[in-house]
């Protein structure tokens, strides 16, 4: 296999020699983007939230994935290490003379891209059919959406500090391309912290929030009198569905299919019928 070369989201160019065979992911969408070009075999250790797929759990952790264990990681003898661009080990790791690739992906887009360059480094022909399922499954999510449910105006919460997730967002771009209206614009950016007042005023028909959310509802002053509340048009991310709803990686199409969910079950008209299944 000829060497790669690669510039990754520092803007710095990396040589790859061969591909890969022990890697260290300190990034939980990048690990799973790993997994989805078949090479999971080739990860040696993960960072403590990589919990997919089920294989990864078994393996070696080295802390998080922003302040990892150097020393941990040097001592599973990668020859790659894959990080976060604000990961604040980067430099620390290639003073140790490891070779790191920083992937931050914002947008489908940069999903796409991130699936491309890895598939190159590590050698493997099918990131362009992995992409082309991923495409698949949005589909799928979009027709289940029967058309009077689409334009619902919608806030969706990844965090209980109120980060919402904007047009400008990967997360956006999904409930964009699902026909559904985000109250949060791009000119906010992809992920602000927003006040709740700010959520209030806009009324959204319907609120997604992450199961963590959900506790502190009540204490968000006036968010009981808005429709969604009102009309309980509340849907609750579990764990795992919050995970595959914020990883801008390879299961993008799942994300859509759990986003396609809630909003059968809790926009306008009741219980909504579709082909998804239960969320």
């Amino acid at each position: 296999m000829l060497a790669v070369e690669v510039r990754d989201d520092r803007g710095v160019l990396v040589d790859v020699p061969h591909p890969p065979v022990r890697i260290v992911s300190l990034l939980p969408a990048l690990t799973e983007t790993v997994c989805a070009l078949g090479a999971c075999h080739r990860l040696v250790a993960v960072d403590q939230d990589s919990n997919f797929p089920e294989s990864a759990r078994t393996l070696q952790r080295v802390g998080n994935g922003r302040f990892p264990d150097p020393e941990a990681i040097v001592g599973q003898r990668p020859d790659l290490v894959l990080v976060s661009p604000v990961a604040l080990v980067a430099n620390r790791l290639e003073t140790l003379g490891l070779r790191v690739l920083a992937f931050d992906p914002q947008t489908h887009r940069d999903v796409h891209r991130v699936l491309q360059v890895l598939g190159s480094v590590l050698g493997v022909p099918h990131a362009e059919r992995v992409w082309a399922a991923m495409q698949s499954a949005v589909r799928d999510a979009k027709n289940a959406l029967p058309e009077w449910k689409r334009p619902q105006r919608v806030y969706l919460e990844v965090d209980p500090s109120g980060f919402a997730a904007g047009e400008a967002s990967f997360i956006g771009e999904t409930l964009t391309l699902l026909g559904v209206d985000n109250i949060v614009p791009a000119k906010l950016g992809a992920f602000p912290k927003l006040n709740p007042e700010y959520v209030l005023r806009a009324d959204p028909d319907v609120l997604i929030l992450g199961y963590r959310s959900l506790g502190n509802l009540g204490d968000r002053p006036g968010w009981r009198r808005m429709r969604a509340v009102g009309k309980n048009r509340v849907c609750t991310l579990t764990g795992e569905d919050l995970d595959v709803v914020v990883r801008p990686g390879p299961r993008l199409g799942e994300g859509a299919q759990v986003l396609a969910r809630c909003l059968l079950r809790h926009t306008a008209g009741g219980e909504g019928q579709g082909s998804l299944g239960s969320p």
